[in-house]
């Protein structure tokens, strides 16, 4: 393995960019929502239609073997295709990341992971927010695909809710909508959903006291189409419930159902570009 290593790799949306420095975890990216990528947590597993093509497991795969100690042994090859084994990995070393980022970051926790899979203990769920606590100059972006989990951890065992968490459910369609309930049932300053990949309808959902809907479609040589009228329905929801819409990418699958690169089906819906951001507040709001 070289001293320093940039590997991409497109899937489920996302683009994420970890880069390495004698064999350091450094917080790039390339998300469009967010400044930085902080994993206290590597591996996961498949819960739902969404995790089919995650970016991560390829990602975990081919950064073992580049030699990245963290991310060995959490995938297993099932036929063609690379998919998680159930491992999950706590890194109490990356729990000192964000003490050394003066500068202020919106930051996503676990884009190679899920903070609130079963495999991950409650006491370090607690010690990464006691680092959130203490590192108030950022914003941290938490999404789980477990929320059921978050709820009833975030309402039982942590007693404040901090002004610079970020608390989100992904909701890919209309089989997941009841994670939608518990999130909101989430004391959180901001509550979000990550509608990505957005690979059917979701419906008319309600999205009473969510402050933010990212909306993307499927990337990479597998994915799944997105049509226009799934967007539509959130993006008439975001307008009932005052809810800020960021409109991530079509991915492989244009406004025309065709199939071409990402790059080149953009990012415009409806003429535009969405960037749309929840607005930041110093007092929590349950």
């Amino acid at each position: 393995m070289t001293d320093f290593i940039d590997h991409q790799i497109s899937e489920c949306g996302l683009l994420e960019v970890p880069l390495f420095y004698k064999g350091v975890e450094m917080a790039e990216t390339q998300i469009e929502w967010t400044d930085a990528t902080w994993n206290p947590v590597a591996g996961c597993s498949l819960v739902s239609a969404g995790c089919k093509h995650c970016y991560a497991m390829q990602m975990a795969r081919r950064l073992e073997a580049m030699g990245v100690e963290k991310y060995k042994g959490l995938t297993q090859k099932r036929g063609k295709n690379i998919k998680w084994n159930g491992t999950v990995r706590e890194d109490q070393a990356a729990l000192q990341v964000p003490y050394k980022w003066k500068k202020s970051r919106k930051i996503f926790v676990n884009s190679m992971s899920d903070l609130f899979h079963e495999g991950v203990s409650n006491d370090f769920i607690m010690s990464v927010w006691k680092v959130m606590r203490e590192t108030p100059q950022h914003n941290y972006q938490i999404l789980t695909k477990r929320p059921g989990r978050m709820r009833d951890i975030v309402s039982k065992q942590i007693p404040e809710v901090l002004p610079n968490v970020w608390l989100g459910t992904s909701v890919e369609n209309a089989d997941v909508i009841d994670r939608i309930n518990d999130l909101r049932e989430t004391p959180a300053s901001i509550r979000f959903i990550s509608f990505e990949p957005l690979i059917d309808s979701v419906g008319a959902v309600s999205l009473r006291d969510i402050h933010w809907a990212i909306v993307g479609g499927e990337s990479g040589n597998k994915a799944r189409p997105i049509k226009e009228e799934w967007i539509d329905e959130i993006h008439t929801q975001c307008d009932i419930y005052d809810t800020a819409f960021f409109f991530k990418q079509w991915g492989a699958w244009g406004k025309d159902n065709q199939k071409r690169s990402k790059k080149a089906n953009g990012r415009e819906y409806r003429g535009r570009t969405w960037d749309e951001m929840p607005i930041i507040i110093t007092s929590a709001a349950i």
